[in-house]
């Protein structure tokens, strides 16, 4: 089903979804790794929690103790999915469905534009991008994931 994709992308989903549309977010993310001149061949885990898993690792690895939407992690050693050794990774995402949800409901919108967003901007920091260091920095960000996802007035929360 996903053999055209010239990434290697992992979907793990540890929660009950019924109704998620996992191609949608193998295509999404093969389009956006394409678009970031991402190497083909490269790997991405992207794993699909609830609040509490979300809420452990954001504590583990960010010392922040609450629940988050969408954490990234590049590619380490002791990250949460192993690639073999020869496999070029960039990295895993972890977004918390029940926060997704959430904010979906509170945005007026559909809870897949807000999953898009959430991985988009996942795979944006794992490409080096980054919202947090300066406003001319979450400027390019938000300009990059309009240029995915088209206008983000009423998806953007971050």
């Amino acid at each position: 089903m996903y053999d055209e994709l010239p990434y290697d992308i992992s979907i793990e989903v540890a929660i009950e979804a019924p109704g998620l549309d996992v191609e949608a977010l193998h295509h999404l993310a093969a389009r956006v790794m394409g678009g970031e001149n991402v190497d083909a061949g490269t790997s991405l885990a992207i794993l699909v929690i609830d609040d509490d898993e979300i809420r452990a690792m954001n504590h583990q690895f960010l010392g922040i103790d609450e629940p988050t939407d969408v954490l990234s992690f590049p590619d380490e050693a002791d990250d949460f999915v192993q690639g073999l050794s020869e496999e070029k990774l960039l990295g895993d995402i972890a977004i918390s469905l029940p926060t997704a949800i959430r904010q979906a409901e509170a945005a007026g919108h559909p809870l897949e534009s807000e999953l898009a967003h959430l991985l988009t901007h996942g795979i944006l920091h794992l490409c080096g991008y980054d919202h947090v260091t300066s406003p001319e920095d979450e400027a390019v960000m938000r300009a990059r994931e309009e240029h995915y996802l088209g206008d983000l007035k009423l998806v953007h929360q971050h």
